[in-house]
């Protein structure tokens, strides 16, 4: 297949993940709008690693993934406890967390 497919898939998940990340109030529809922007970039990452020949794109899109999984289980935890506390999951009910 031709790399240009791979790009124009890359540049839809990642206005989708945009999109779902200005428009959403729920915590994990915005976490899972992130993970789609990085899984975005990590497609682009292995789809020019593959144009040049070369393993760095893939070696750079493998160390994305390890901080995508410490992000996420960092920011369910903390959305689980906040969750847990105020009973809902929607961003603009954590004005709390300022005093």
């Amino acid at each position: 297949m031709n790399e240009n497919y791979y790009l124009v898939l890359a540049a839809i998940l990642f206005a989708i993940g945009v999109a779902g990340f200005l428009t959403r109030r729920n915590a994990l529809l915005i976490f899972m709008s992130i993970e789609l922007m990085l899984n975005a970039a990590n497609l682009t990452l292995v789809t020019f690693a593959d144009a040049v020949g070369d393993l760095t794109g893939q070696i750079m899109a493998f160390f994305v993934m390890v901080v995508a999984a410490a992000e996420v289980v960092v920011g369910l935890a903390i959305i689980i406890t906040i969750a847990r506390s105020l009973h809902t999951a929607s961003i603009d009910a954590s004005s709390w967390l300022r005093r």
